[in-house]
């Protein structure tokens, strides 16, 4: 009977998992920076929904997560 102890290999290494959740983490921020915007009433339209945050720096920051996590996915193990 053979003993095979062998050790599970991840997909990834540990350095994988890291940037794929910085990812995650930023991707998470760009949704919550396009949050709100609305009004209390619905007969009132608030112009906040145009505003800087919500337009530009949201959408980029979103694109920007997922660069990351492509990246983190593309990134080569370290050959050992």
């Amino acid at each position: 009977m053979e003993n095979n102890n062998h050790k599970p290999e991840f997909l990834f290494d540990k350095i994988n998992y890291k940037i794929l959740l910085i990812g995650i983490g930023v991707i998470a921020l760009g949704f919550v920076l396009m949050a709100g915007g609305g009004s209390d009433d619905p007969n009132v339209f608030s112009e906040d929904i145009f505003n800087f945050r919500r337009i530009r720096l949201a959408p980029t920051t979103v694109l920007i997560g997922f660069g990351i996590t492509i990246y983190a996915i593309l990134k080569s193990p370290k050959k050992q």
